[in-house]
């Protein structure tokens, strides 16, 4: 009887002991949700993540939320989302903290916090708005990291490379985060008066402008990228796309004050560091989960940040490392020729003079210096061929067509405009792959360059646009020509090995009929050739006058 009574005391009090490591465990176990206002495509935001995951403990369970705002940002995505999460949200357990990216999460939150996160701490980040951060501060559930990017330390940092800089020009949209920026940008134009202060606004501009504008900028000016999300058109631009747009046609350098997208054609800056904004807004979760009141920690306002540029970007646009402040970090940084060859430089010094002694004798012997002069202007007249001509379709460049453009009006000859674009060539690339549209933009300029006539001569204006000079107003010569073009696009295309169907949209406009101005005749022929894309595509038109 007594051992049956040890038995069962011992049975009882092993189960309590199980009850209780796994009410431990299951106290123990943490969650925490992660909503950003943008879509994992944006660096920006993986870095968040990934500085978020290094904040929070191992046994944290980290979920996402995205909120994708730079694609719609619509009453009705809005609503979308408002709904989806709030069915989500029912279905899962309740989540110990909430840590919300950028402003739009942020005002999302505060909107909704009663019904969808009653009691739960919400830690923002990646805030742009002070104004918001401001009034998220008076909410006892609400703190967070501050995003305050630095304009002035950029603008100091643009004037130290570039003194001779006369104005500043920010990309900026329309977005909830452009215009918290621009109102912070233009803050600044009273602390310097001699610079003038400008935009290229995003959201009121078409790709073509975009291209246009950027490949038009002064040497005296200097250019922060700050958002770009979609265009007048609706088109919209990943981090990457934007980043790629920039690099491609911007004259002068391209600041950039988030650590994101900077060596991949940006030259960089002061940046804010979207990494440490996230692991920061995580150790104030876990602080906050650990049993510390939320009430105790104030809005951090010093944004994590630091110095960091592109050395390629430098080099490419000459500019002085002895410029930048000692604790840039910098990145695609080459090892000097000299600490790569160390062992071979002192052969190498003196085979190096043994050559000039010998180059120095030739050039007393008349024979060879011609020689040597002919092959000179050999190598230099095909830099200068390498530098008007496009690499992928071999046929001049945009470069190669301004100065012709700009000759023909300079000297007053009558001359037309011919702008071309592949129709749907987006949608090439993602059926066909990359290499099927590099082959369509070949085969493209193949037959432009086979209509063959000394008085037209096509060129690669950009992405999969074309442009051709006519050297001649008259009409019928022009219609001729136009429907020449159209032909290009009669017969099939061989793109990776099969037959596919290419079409264009192709826009007209005569100098001196439709605009004596060089800039104003190549968007008349963009509006034409904007106006046939609306009407159907495939087909040409002549500049109206009407947009």
């Amino acid at each position: 009887m007594r051992i049956n009574l040890l038995r069962l005391f011992l049975t009882v009090f092993s189960c309590f002991v199980l009850w209780g490591r796994t009410v431990q465990a299951a106290e123990a176990e943490k969650r925490v949700l992660f909503i950003s206002s943008y879509s994992y495509a944006w660096e920006q935001v993986r870095l968040q993540i990934d500085g978020i995951k290094a904040g929070l403990d191992d046994d944290v369970t980290l979920d996402f939320e995205f909120m994708d705002t730079k694609r719609v940002n619509t009453e009705e995505g809005l609503r979308l989302f408002y709904e989806g999460l709030s069915y989500r949200l029912s279905e899962v357990p309740p989540y110990d903290a909430v840590i919300l990216g950028d402003d739009a999460a942020l005002r999302f939150a505060m909107e909704h916090q009663e019904e969808l996160f009653s009691g739960i701490p919400l830690i923002f980040e990646g805030v742009n708005d002070e104004d918001l951060a401001a009034e998220a501060m008076k909410n006892p559930m609400i703190t967070g990291v501050l995003e305050r990017l630095s304009v002035e330390k950029n603008i100091d940092l643009g004037l130290k490379l570039n003194p001779k800089a006369k104005r500043v020009v920010a990309i900026l949209d329309d977005t909830v985060t452009g215009e918290a920026e621009r109102k912070r940008f233009y803050g600044y134009a009273d602390k310097y008066p001699d610079l003038e202060f400008d935009e290229i606004n995003v959201s009121q501009s078409r790709n073509f402008t975009l291209r246009y504008t950027l490949s038009s900028l002064s040497e005296d000016t200097i250019l922060i990228y700050i958002v770009m999300s979609e265009d007048v058109e609706g088109r919209k631009y990943t981090d990457k796309q934007a980043i790629d747009l920039i690099a491609e046609c911007s004259t002068v350098p391209a600041l950039r004050m988030v650590d994101g997208g900077i060596g991949t054609g940006l030259l960089g800056g002061n940046v804010v560091s979207m990494y440490k904004s996230g692991e920061i807004a995580a150790q104030m979760a876990m602080e906050i989960m650990r049993g510390c009141s939320i009430d105790r920690f104030e809005m951090v306002t010093d944004s994590p940040q630091t110095y960091r540029v592109d050395a390629l970007v430098m080099s490419k646009f000459h500019l002085s490392m002895s410029a930048l402040p000692k604790e840039t970090e910098i990145i695609n940084k080459k090892t000097s020729f000299f600490d790569r060859n160390k062992e071979a430089m002192i052969p190498f010094s003196i085979l190096t003079i043994g050559l000039i002694g010998a180059m120095t004798w030739a050039m007393f012997d008349n024979f060879k210096r011609r020689h040597l002069m002919e092959e000179l202007e050999g190598t230099k007249k095909i830099m200068e061929s390498a530098s008007q001509h496009d690499f992928l379709t071999g046929i001049p460049n945009r470069s190669k067509f301004m100065g012709d453009i700009e000759r023909l009006v300079g000297e007053k000859k009558p001359c037309t405009v011919i702008m071309i674009d592949i129709d749907d060539f987006k949608r090439i690339n993602d059926t066909l792959g990359h290499t099927a549209g590099d082959e369509a933009l070949k085969q493209v300029a193949t037959r432009l360059r086979d209509m063959g006539s000394p008085i037209l001569t096509p060129y690669r204006f950009a992405g999969d646009e074309f442009i051709l000079i006519l050297e001649s107003a008259q009409y019928k010569i022009v219609e001729k020509t136009a429907y020449q073009c159209r032909q290009v696009f009669t017969s099939s295309f061989l793109l990776g090995g099969k037959k596919a169907k290419v079409c264009g949209s192709i826009g007209i406009a005569s100098y001196p009929k439709d605009s004596e101005d060089v800039e104003q005749l190549i968007i008349c022929a963009d509006d034409a050739m904007y106006q046939v894309k609306k009407n159907g595509k495939n087909d040409f038109a002549f500049y109206n006058g009407q947009k």
